[in-house]
């Protein structure tokens, strides 16, 4: 969790760096993670990711950062908060929120286009990382897509996860399944 996040606003590309919140529900997934050993940990380049990679696995750990991890390019919305964003741009929030798909925030990116970057992303580490264990320290909407993608799904919503959630995927013979996901079980404590 962010600042941000608490304050409800969009973080999208920007460098938000964790809350004090953030940081304990991070350590809280470092304990549960503990015995879990990671042939290779990738992480998107934001402070945020990169601090919740480094609570929970060690700050000497070495990890790949990956750039095309990155959340969607909110564009305008970023750093409004709901109520900012309907204020602001009415009409074309109203459309964001009822069909992301098909709506274009300005100076944003669209859904397509992320889509496709987070789908080649993930391939790309997929293919790279056969009988292996990987972490990838990432944001909701990057699990969102890419847990739609897995579910055959064009839902955006229906697939945002929590704070310092697990999911995970399993991949082979050519196949990614979805085994768990949005697993908060470390938190509720």
């Amino acid at each position: 969790e962010t600042t941000w996040n608490r304050q409800k606003k969009y973080c999208g590309i920007k460098d938000v760096p964790l809350s004090n919140r953030g940081r304990r529900q991070a350590r809280l997934l470092a304990q549960r993670l503990k015995g879990v050993r990671f042939d290779q940990i990738y992480c998107s380049d934001r402070l945020r990711a990169l601090e919740t990679a480094q609570l929970i696995f060690g700050e000497k750990t070495a990890f790949k950062k990956v750039p095309q991890l990155r959340e969607l390019c909110f564009g305008v919305f970023e750093g409004l908060s709901h109520e900012q964003n309907l204020k602001k741009y009415p009409r074309v929030y109203k459309r964001w929120l009822s069909d992301p798909a098909k709506t274009r925030i300005p100076k944003g990116e669209s859904l397509r286009v992320f889509r496709r970057r987070i789908v080649a992303a993930m391939k790309k580490i997929i293919g790279g990382s056969r009988n292996k264990t990987v972490a990838i320290v990432t944001h909701g909407g990057v699990i969102s897509v890419f847990t739609g993608h897995t579910l055959h799904s064009g839902e955006f919503w229906k697939h945002l996860v929590k704070s310092a959630s697990i999911s995970v995927f399993e991949c082979g013979n050519g196949k990614v399944r979805l085994r768990n996901f949005n697993d908060t079980e470390h938190l509720d404590g």
